[in-house]
């Protein structure tokens, strides 16, 4: 009962513009049926709910200003969305589970790998200090920034690059999030990570198994890394 009411709560303190009850409803019945999602993956993820700072973000961000305009009417279904140039806007679902065992603090600093459409650096935003986002893609680099901007997450910064070498300029990062899978994890990306930092990320290849890892950087510097979820993403591209 209390996580019924405490969810009651979190549902009317997210913002709605006029014209957007739709949207509202939408974006209300999808928290469930991500709630839903973590609870039938709790073997596999060891999560058996999802935090409620989690949930709350997922419920303010606008999906739908983060697809293009022929699939706005299916912004609210939990299933990745083709944003052009081959990529994808991941499942909500995804989103929410990578962004909840990297357990986000207000004051972090944190890296993603592949923008996209923006979606995810706008979750983060809601949840953490600065978010410093790399998308190889220039056009999609070029949207996601005006895209952000224009809906006020000014503590997002994007950047036109080659995410597998992560930005050493602001390094080291708390938590460091790839939304493209590899055959590896991207070494500059562990030395990024600070200590006490949580990674998470897809690896496999685009036509073998693909699984979601949790790289933990303990204080001294040792790495371990587990399997969490099998998964499937757009590749990892660049010069590397």
């Amino acid at each position: 009962m209390a996580h019924v009411i405490a969810l009651a709560l979190m549902l009317c303190s997210w913002p709605v513009f006029a014209g957007e009850e739709s949207y509202f409803r939408e974006r209300k019945a999808l928290i469930e049926e991500i709630r839903e999602d973590v609870r039938r993956t709790q073997a596999y993820t060891g999560v058996r709910d999802l935090d409620g700072r989690v949930l709350d973000a997922l419920g303010r961000v606008p999906r739908h200003e983060f697809v293009p305009v022929g699939y706005k009417g299916r912004a609210y279904e939990n299933r990745p969305l083709p944003i052009g140039h081959g990529q994808t806007i991941s499942q909500p679902y995804i989103v929410a589970l990578m962004t909840d065992v990297m357990e986000p603090a207000p004051g972090d600093v944190i890296l993603e790998v592949g923008t996209g459409s923006g979606y995810q650096a706008a979750v983060l935003a809601e949840l953490v200090g600065r978010v410093y986002t790399v998308e190889i893609i220039e056009p999609l680099a070029r949207d996601a920034k005006s895209r952000l901007s224009r809906l006020g997450y000014d503590n997002v910064e994007v950047r036109q690059g080659d995410g597998f070498y992560g930005w050493r300029e602001h390094a080291p990062f708390d938590g460091i999030i790839v939304t493209a899978v590899g055959s590896r994890i991207p070494p500059p990306l562990i030395e990024q990570l600070k200590p006490g930092g949580i990674m998470i990320l897809p690896v496999g290849g685009r036509f073998t198994a693909q699984h979601l890892v949790l790289l933990n950087k303990d204080a001294a510097g040792e790495i371990t890394t587990r399997q969490i979820l099998p998964v499937s993403f757009v590749p990892l591209t660049g010069g590397h």
